[in-house]
């Protein structure tokens, strides 16, 4: 595979570029969200996660704005909160992000969750599509979503499109989703990439339920990198875009040390696990 670096990056179908690694600030206290956010942009990171129901969209902007490095330089990803999908309330929070960060434009809006059923997961949409034709947002995406949400959204896309004319239905660039070799997803996997849809992947580390596990320690021996280091590196190989979050300096400097060691093709396949274990929430299941 090409070799990957820290500043590599994905296109995404909306033309925009996202960076393969990503800052998570999930469960990030807004009161510590400003330093690590700046920490993480100082050792090379230009990729911060957020979400509205984060509750730290404000401090994480103000990591980035005082980090020195210009605005356009780092890619920020906020999130409509999962029990607030409507047309009304997406727009509420588009415009409530923008003044929260205080940001021209947001790169990544997404819809946290496929619940609320199919008129509020559409109008949301709709929401983020006039936010990317006002010049709000570049690019939008979902989370959580499975196949049956992902064929509802691009049905409605394609039928809009034919209706009102090209772009009119939004252009889908992104599903977040909990991806690690314990829950692969093959079915969402092989949806988003035969249509080129970027994958972000959550709970990369499996939320250190598996560093010692009897799969990950032979390769981390080998590699003199820890049992995370493997996880994220496979996810790289696997084309995702991971999100590990951590508010120990010394843990995010080592979550970014990726890129000096490779999977082999049979190290890869080891890890294929075949299993479905999420350690998350999954509303991927959801069938309202």
């Amino acid at each position: 595979m090409a070799k990957l670096s820290l500043t590599s990056t994905l296109r995404m179908p909306s033309g925009y570029s996202i960076p393969i690694l990503g800052y998570g600030v999930y469960q990030t206290p807004a009161n510590v969200a400003a330093e690590v956010v700046g920490h993480a942009l100082k050792i090379g990171y230009r990729h911060v996660d957020s979400a509205v129901a984060y509750r730290n969209e404000a401090p994480s902007a103000e990591g980035i704005n005082t980090s020195g490095i210009p605005r356009e330089k780092v890619f920020f990803t906020t999130k409509i909160p999962p029990k607030e999908m409507s047309y009304e309330s997406a727009k509420k929070h588009i415009e409530n992000s923008l003044k929260e960060t205080g940001f021209d434009y947001i790169d990544l809006y997404l819809l946290h969750s496929p619940y609320g059923g199919k008129e509020n997961r559409i109008g949301a949409w709709k929401a983020l599509v006039e936010g990317v034709e006002a010049g709000k947002i570049r690019s939008i995406g979902v989370s959580n979503y499975g196949v049956h949400h992902l064929m509802e959204l691009e049905s409605y896309i394609k039928s809009t499109n034919e209706r009102e004319g090209k772009d009119k239905g939004g252009c889908l660039s992104c599903n977040q989703v909990e991806l690690h070799p314990w829950l692969a997803r093959k079915d969402i996997v092989d949806w988003c990439n035969t249509r080129g849809v970027i994958l972000e992947a959550y709970c990369p580390i499996v939320r250190a339920t598996k560093s010692e596990d009897p799969l990950l320690l032979p390769l981390a021996k080998k590699y003199n990198k820890t049992t995370s280091q493997v996880l994220l590196r496979w996810s790289l190989q696997m084309g995702f875009v991971p999100l590990p979050k951590s508010v120990t300096k010394s843990r995010i400097e080592e979550n970014a040390q990726l890129f000096d060691f490779e999977l082999s093709a049979e190290e890869m396949e080891s890890l294929d696990t075949g299993v479905y274990e999420p350690c998350a929430w999954d509303p991927t299941v959801s069938r309202d």
